[in-house]
């Protein structure tokens, strides 16, 4: 059972999460839910009565990763919900029971949902967050009703072996900020990375206990074919997790009804802010179909 509380979390971090919670161009409500496993933070913006678009962010990032891309999405009439992943670095406290397994994860975003009054929602996801929402469309497919990833990992095609001896040194004890910074320079080729989150994401690598990763095997392909949920895909030209070309291979012919782009300039740590016109766009392109 993790027994982290918001006195054990360092106040840089603290001080970091809301410096850039700050930045984001439109008021952002606070909002906090319990859970059998815990508080769960959404950060919610956009007009209340306005069409849910709940945003799940990658590994470490926390929500406040969203502050390039949730006020265009808010300002279009979108209601957002950006959730702090319970376990993970952020304002959310897993002070209950664990998570266990993925239908563990599946079942904690359901009572997240339950507690916020959103029986239906449009998702958007990015790297470890685009792999919840996309098993969480699967697992509840009436509660989703579009559903956008982005760099998604672990979804249609698996890790580049390089990529995972790369990041090994991140499990290892005596976590360092240093550490943080040196893998997310190296992903990112030192190009495009927001100094700001780039900190919050080392402090929070450091400050926060090492929580077991929930997560499973990739869908099969029996699985995908049974999505039929309005699937937007968006890969980083430069993405080190992934070959993204052969990835978009792997979406097209596991969901044939996906959108799927390439972003040019584009790593996998950087999609979501330093294309954010170009992802903005498209997403909200691809939210706001002619309806009838």
């Amino acid at each position: 059972m993790s027994t982290r509380t918001a006195r054990s979390v360092t106040a840089p971090f603290l001080a970091a999460y809301d410096a850039l919670l700050a930045r984001w161009p439109v008021p952002v409500e606070p909002l906090t839910v319990r859970t059998p496993h815990g508080t769960t933070r959404i950060n919610a913006c956009g007009p209340a009565d306005g069409r849910p678009l709940v945003l799940l962010h990658g590994g470490g990032a926390t929500s406040t990763t969203w502050f390039a891309n949730a006020g265009a999405w808010a300002e279009a009439g979108h209601r957002v919900l950006a959730v702090d992943l319970i376990g993970d670095p952020g304002r959310s406290v897993h002070d209950g029971p664990p998570l266990n397994d993925a239908p563990g994860l599946l079942d904690w975003l359901d009572t997240v949902l339950d507690q916020l009054g959103v029986p239906e929602a449009d998702f958007c996801g990015h790297s470890y967050g685009a792999w919840i929402a996309l098993e969480y469309a699967l697992h509840a497919p009436t509660r989703v009703g579009r559903l956008a990833l982005l760099d998604p990992t672990q979804c249609f095609t698996g890790f580049r072996p390089g990529y995972l001896l790369r990041v090994l040194p991140l499990f290892l004890p005596r976590r360092s900020p240093a550490r943080a910074r040196s893998y997310l320079d190296w992903e990112s080729g030192g190009h495009g990375l927001d100094p700001a989150w780039r900190e919050l994401y080392a402090l929070g690598y450091a400050d926060f206990p090492a929580s077991p990763v929930i997560t499973g095997p990739r869908p099969t392909p029996a699985r995908l074919r049974t999505l039929t949920t309005p699937l937007l895909t968006l890969y980083a030209a430069n993405s080190r997790p992934h070959d993204p070309h052969r990835t978009a291979e792997a979406t097209r012919r596991a969901v044939p009804h996906a959108t799927i782009a390439t972003i040019p300039n584009t790593s996998h740590h950087t999609l979501p802010t330093s294309a954010a016109p170009e992802v903005n766009h498209r997403v909200l392109d691809f939210l706001t179909p002619t309806r009838p």
